[in-house]
């Protein structure tokens, strides 16, 4: 029997009992979509969070105080000059920040509760923060402590809806500001606008607002994305000498012992997290590790949601077996008929093999069609991604199952005589 003839008894097989035949795809088709959707939908949750870590910047480095650190052990504007003028080997800059949290008026409007930034010239080059219009402030503003503002483009619109915020004043809390640049909108990385915000020149934060005593954090920007973890280790040398920190605490902090929920690089924190007594007065957060680690994440996550939605594929292909033993049941009279006309075990094999492969086949390439459908859509906040190899992949897997599954039915159907067939008549 040829191919072509095998292929046309077993459509006609499939459409002999079409509701039946609808009830199977739909199986394969929810299995298959499934696969394709929720892999795309961890994809797309994977790529949102890396572009957050990345928009942070790759080659920066983060330095926190731990705990309420006062006296030489505090990190302080002078540590940050001292930083700066040391001449680091990897590090292009550190940049000082003084944050806090204060109500910002105009003429037209008011607004609470907006972050205010005091740092050095430096930040809107070492951090993603750019002017789109007008300057950012000098040197010169921070040596002198002007009263001159860049501003968030979310905070300039409220500010002055029906006009240009750039040169007018903005009041900080009662003290005047010179609207100098507005930045450009950036993607939020938290619960905090990062486009309604004020930047100011540190010293004029500290004297107006914060006190002259512990910054915030630094922000260190590697020469290189691929020296970020040298610069971080030059950065843990120079601070321990800075801070006063004693041989036996950097020794400690370095093997990884008298911390939890911290790793280490040399004499260093490399990442955020509860420290205890005997630990360094500070952490260093790289921004890179966290996007290897959030990668790392990520796979495991879309491993896992591929994995729990095959679980519905597999079903699919158990209905697949459920059918075809069914269809061998009520064709027993044509097995036998055929068998005694002369058709070989191998051409009752392929026909209900190749039955099961065109229900599969026909099912998933409907699944693939749905999956690419709903993909247009935000799936509770997330736009998914489609994953190139997702789609052959669900596809010959539906497949691979339906003839896996139909082997069986398919198996004991060849295996029957033509006299017994006949006799059950």
């Amino acid at each position: 029997m040829k191919i072509g003839d095998i292929l046309l008894s077993a459509v006609r097989g499939v459409t002999a009992n079409k509701l039946r035949s609808i009830l199977t795809m739909l199986g394969v088709l929810i299995g298959v979509g499934a696969v394709i959707l929720l892999m795309a939908v961890g994809n797309g949750s994977a790529q949102r969070v890396n572009g957050l870590i990345t928009s942070l910047g790759t080659n920066t480095l983060t330095i926190r105080p731990t705990g309420t650190t006062t006296g030489s052990s505090a990190i302080t504007l002078a540590v940050s000059n001292k930083l700066n003028a040391a001449g680091l080997g990897h590090v292009k800059s550190v940049v000082p920040e003084s944050t806090t949290s204060l109500t910002v008026s105009s003429t037209n409007a008011s607004e609470s509760s907006i972050s205010i930034i005091g740092t050095s010239a430096d930040y809107f080059t070492a951090s993603t923060a750019s002017v789109a219009s007008g300057s950012a402030f000098t040197k010169a503003d921070v040596t002198s402590a002007a009263k001159v503002a860049v501003i968030g483009s979310t905070l300039a619109t409220e500010l002055y809806p029906t006009g240009s915020a750039l040169g007018q004043s903005i009041s900080v809390d009662g003290t005047p500001f010179t609207v100098v640049g507005i930045l450009a909108a950036q993607s939020s990385t938290g619960f905090s606008d990062p486009n309604s915000v004020v930047v100011a020149p540190v010293t004029r934060i500290q004297r107006s607002f914060t006190g002259f005593g512990a910054l915030s954090s630094l922000l260190a920007e590697s020469k290189t994305t691929a020296g970020v973890t040298a610069a971080q280790g030059e950065l843990g040398v120079e601070l321990n000498q800075l801070l006063h920190v004693s041989a036996s605490t950097a020794a400690s902090a370095a093997s990884g012992t008298g911390t939890t929920g911290t790793g280490r690089t040399g004499s260093t924190a490399a990442t955020g997290g509860t420290t205890s007594a005997s630990s360094l007065p500070y952490t260093i957060t790289n921004a890179s590790t966290l996007l290897s680690t959030a990668q790392a994440s990520a796979t495991s996550f879309t491993v896992l949601l591929a994995a729990v939605a095959a679980i519905s594929l597999l079903v699919g292909g158990i209905g697949v077996t459920n059918v075809m033993l069914v269809t061998v049941t009520e064709r027993t009279r044509e097995i036998g008929i055929r068998k005694a006309l002369g058709a070989t075990r191998g051409a009752i094999l392929g026909q209900f093999l190749a039955e099961a492969a065109i229900l599969t086949l026909l099912g998933g390439i409907l699944g693939v069609v749905a999956a690419v459908f709903a993909s247009q859509f935000q799936i509770n906040g997330t736009q998914p991604v489609l994953i190139g190899y997702s789609i052959p992949l669900a596809l010959g897997v539906s497949v691979a199952i339906g003839v896996f599954f139909g082997v069986y039915p398919a198996g004991r159907a060849a295996a029957m005589r033509p006299i017994q067939a006949l006799r059950s008549i």
